[in-house]
């Protein structure tokens, strides 16, 4: 039964950990995936909730184990992370949901429609720079300055616990509209960068990433994908983003694929105005 609800936090037990998640709307129920950056939380949708559950959708975001106010998990692997997206739609009893994804957690949201085709009804990806294919550099880095800042500062992150400055220069480096970063932003990105969150980010760093070994890319399976697909990526993201969009569109033209004009990497704040635009009609349609 979908019932309209406030986005204040509230709590559910999954495979056993104690998880925070925030509610808005009802109808059509979307699951909102946040990134893996330092400070990262179902509050980086906060100000979508309310746009997108006046209009049909029943939008649920989450702290992933580890982040936020969620407890962690000694597991950091690629497929904890599809398991318990999973375990917390059958929390909600939820038979099938949107996923919308942002940054890292992308890779998982296409992970489990590729497995579990019959649990997604929708697929959108924000973001994801490793769903896009490489550009040929020789293997070189193409993150160009300043993504070689933000690595920099990020390293430096890993070794103590963010200031309030550091955090700001984070937000900075991943906004394109930097007049969003209000004060009370400000301070909860910071509240979910130190003590537990702090500790658990530093474990994810350490932590040995699955994957590679000849595997077939993601990028290059879009055509198995069994439910519609929305893609949208800032033009000045890191990465240079918005050449390697041009490839995926070249490799398949019949996509859903946008391009924000001025916005970086946290297109839900940057491009939050498109980002609701696109949304409503294409999960309620």
């Amino acid at each position: 039964m979908n019932v309209a609800v406030r986005s204040t936090d509230r709590f559910v037990t999954v495979d056993g950990l104690n998880i925070r998640y925030l509610e808005e709307g009802s109808g059509v129920p979307a699951i909102l995936l946040h990134g893996a950056s330092l400070g990262s939380s179902a509050d980086v949708f906060r100000r979508n909730l309310r746009a997108l559950g006046s209009n049909g959708i029943r939008a649920i975001a989450f702290d992933l184990p580890g982040f936020g106010r969620s407890d962690a998990t000694p597991d950091l692997s690629a497929g904890y992370r599809k398991k318990i997206i999973v375990k917390f739609m059958d929390a909600l009893k939820l038979e099938k949901a949107a996923l919308i994804a942002h940054s890292a957690s992308g890779n998982a949201a296409v992970g489990i429609a590729l497995e579990q085709p019959v649990r997604v009804s929708h697929l959108m990806i924000l973001g994801t720079g490793s769903l896009l294919p490489p550009l040929e550099t020789g293997g070189a880095k193409v993150g160009g300055r300043e993504g070689a800042a933000q690595a920099r500062l990020e390293e430096r992150m890993v070794r103590q616990e963010p200031s309030l400055d550091d955090t700001r220069a984070l937000l900075q480096a991943n906004l394109f509209h930097h007049e969003l970063i209000t004060d009370d932003e400000l301070h909860l990105r910071h509240q979910n960068s130190i003590g537990p969150s702090f500790v658990e980010f530093v474990r994810r760093h350490g932590a040995t990433n699955e994957g590679g070994g000849g595997k077939q890319p993601l990028w290059q399976r879009y055509d198995e994908l069994k439910m519609p697909l929305l893609l949208i990526y800032g033009r000045e993201d890191r990465g240079r983003a918005a050449e390697r969009v041009e490839l995926l569109r070249q490799r398949y033209p019949k996509l859903d694929l946008h391009i924000a004009d001025g916005c970086k990497h946290l297109v839900p704040w940057d491009a939050a105005d498109l980002f609701h635009k696109l949304t409503v009609p294409f999960l309620t349609r």
